[in-house]
């Protein structure tokens, strides 16, 4: 596998092979947010939030993967269609990941993340990466026996021993990959590219709010009147996304890749930035994208708890993860931020006290002014 491992020491570009890779994590967005939508209790949300979790690692890791190894090698050109292939049925699965297609959806997630792992660890085998894959390798092994397992098992063994897969793989960057008799991985053996890294992950942010803007033009589209409601309804939405994408890409975006390409421990700091501040990131705009379609579907019913909850929980996890993000890149925390939330999170009581009141369209209003108004507090002059 001569010549499959990136130079480092010049800037790493992301290839159109990872952007067609990409393509199954759209499929998969659009179910998780299906699934939010369709079962929008707390079941269903604690469901939605551990196979949004699965998939987030599963495309994460082959985004270190591809930091590490050239995707345009053959050999890599193969398994990301591999893995491809893998994901597609992962995703096809969610839906009823907890029901008849449990082991499918299981099945699928091991492959992904075991056969991966295994190239790397074949590739690299020589290198001082390829030993933090040997020990990423084995840790997958362990959890592919809890995920099968659950997915034999079903009901709340099922989920318990998910959960216990979830918590085992996103537990082991912490402590190094630690198993018996071998040493430790260091962040220091993770030195990353961080201007690959930082694109791939907005990509992926790209992604989810490309996801939203569908969902909200298939509502509209679906709809048999087009009332002004409606379509105003259809309008904030649009705003609400956009302002996301302000928030995001305005400023802090390229400025962390720099910070984090300037750090001592690129792969402790990427880690912290990229791997795991991204996940509430990614699922705010999941959840907003379900608040969205239920404020187009029925701009001026009396509010529902489930639409509520995601009109201004979207956005306030989306600000919150940002938060998060800014905190561990450069070590603060906007104060716009805070109030931003703040104002997301004790509007909801208020709301829900009085469901009559405050239609959907009014509430997705407030979500989409709050939102624009720390993309715009942002974009100040310094």
């Amino acid at each position: 596998m001569a010549g499959i491992l990136r130079p480092r020491g010049q800037a790493a570009k992301v290839v159109p092979v990872e952007l067609f890779f990409d393509l199954v994590y759209v499929f998969a967005i659009t179910q998780l947010s299906h699934l939010l939508l369709d079962h929008l209790g707390a079941a269903g949300a604690a469901q939605t939030l551990l196979l949004t979790l699965a998939v987030w690692w599963a495309w994460m890791y082959t985004t270190w993967t591809t930091n590490y190894l050239d995707p345009d090698h053959p050999t890599m050109r193969l398994t990301l269609a591999a893995m491809m292939l893998a994901g597609l049925a992962m995703a096809a699965a969610l839906p009823q990941a907890f029901g008849p297609r449990a082991l499918w959806f299981a099945t699928a997630y091991v492959v992904l993340q075991v056969g991966r792992s295994l190239v790397v660890a074949l590739a690299a085998r020589h290198e001082p990466i390829g030993h933090t894959f040997r020990l990423i390798l084995g840790w997958h092994v362990i959890s592919a026996v809890l995920w099968v397992g659950g997915a034999f098992a079903g009901g709340t063994a099922q989920v318990v021993l998910w959960v216990a897969a979830l918590a085992a793989e996103y537990a082991a960057p912490w402590h190094g990959y630690r198993l018996p008799f071998l040493p430790r991985a260091t962040t220091a053996d993770w030195s990353i590219d961080s201007g690959h890294m930082a694109e791939r992950c907005q990509l992926f942010v790209i992604l989810a709010l490309g996801e939203s803007i569908l969902v909200t033009g298939l509502t509209l589209a679906g709809g048999d009147h087009l009332s002004v409601a409606t379509v105003a309804a259809f309008a904030i939405a649009f705003l609400t996304s956009v302002a996301m994408w302000w928030v995001y890409f305005d400023r802090s975006a390229e400025a962390a890749a720099e910070k984090v390409a300037e750090s001592d421990d690129t792969g402790r700091l990427g880690r912290s930035a990229y791997t795991y501040s991204h996940i509430p990131i990614v699922a705010g705009i999941i959840v907003a994208a379900v608040g969205d379609e239920l404020a187009i579907a029925h701009p001026l019913d009396p509010i529902s708890p489930g639409t509520a909850l995601t009109v201004l929980g979207g956005p306030a996890l989306f600000l919150a993860g940002h938060a998060v993000f800014q905190r561990v890149v450069f070590g603060r925390v906007p104060a716009s931020r805070l109030a931003a939330i703040a104002v997301l999170v004790v509007t909801a009581p208020v709301v829900l006290l009085a469901p009559s009141l405050v239609p959907p369209l009014a509430l997705a209003g407030l979500a989409a002014v709050v939102v624009g108004g720390a993309a715009f507090w942002d974009s100040r002059p310094a």
